[in-house]
Formats: structure tokens, sequence, C-alpha cells
């Protein structure tokens, strides 16, 4: 579900906009897997992703060293493994991922449908070499 409007009412200033109604999940079907969605509007501050890991797949270890992440479970059930043990995932929880953290997500019978948010990174720049 996106806004149709994609406007301002004068010109310059920004509305807020329905992206997406996540209760749509649940026709989602069980195969699917990766990025569901995507916040792609121009001129934002933040990255979006809705993912979807089916049933037993799961992200390897990983570490994000430079960005702390919102993790939000929208659907299905996971766990989460860091340093500190295991956590489980099930539907609601909210996680913060600090920026350094190393951690791996695995899906549970049901799957795992999860919103992460961050901010966005910058675009790549294209310099000359140095003579």
């Amino acid at each position: 579900m996106t806004s149709e409007h994609t406007g301002t009412p004068d010109g310059g200033t920004p509305l807020p906009r329905i992206l997406w109604d996540t209760a749509a999940l649940a026709a989602v079907d069980d195969a699917a897997a990766g990025a569901l969605w995507r916040l792609a509007e121009s001129g934002r501050q933040l990255d979006a992703n809705v993912v979807r890991l089916p049933p037993g797949h799961r992200v390897d270890t990983h570490r994000e060293p430079d960005l702390d992440v919102l993790l939000l479970v929208l659907s299905g059930h996971g766990t989460l493994t860091a340093p500190d043990g295991e956590h489980p995932l099930p539907a609601g929880t909210l996680t913060w991922l600090p920026h350094g953290s190393t951690r791996s997500l695995a899906a549970g019978d049901d799957g795992l449908t999860y919103l992460t948010v961050h901010r966005r990174r910058p675009g790549m720049t294209i310099r000359t070499r140095d003579a």
C-alpha cells in the first residue's frame, strides 16, 4: 500500500505519507525471501527495509561498524544470537542493534518478517586519484 499523494501543499513543505500496510504480511507466501519493501523516497534521512526469512533460513553473523539499527519483528518468530547468547524474537519484539555489535538472525518454524530502520548511508562519491 502506498500513498497516492506525493506532492506538497505549497510546493516546498514535505507531507507525511502512508507507505505500506504491514498487516498485509499475512498474505505473503511463506516461501518468499529477501526484502519485501524498501524505503526509497527521495530526500530521506533514513533507510528502512521489510525483510522476510523463510522457515529455517538465517542471516549469518555480521557486524555493522557505523550505524545503529532498530529491528522490529512484524510476524513469525526467530532468534537473535549475540556474544551474550541467544535471544528469542517473537512478533512485536523491538530490538536495538548498536553500531559495532555482532549478531546473527535465524527464522523459526513460521519464518521471520522484520522491519529494520537506520540512518541513511551517504552515497558513494567518485574522486580523482592524487598524482
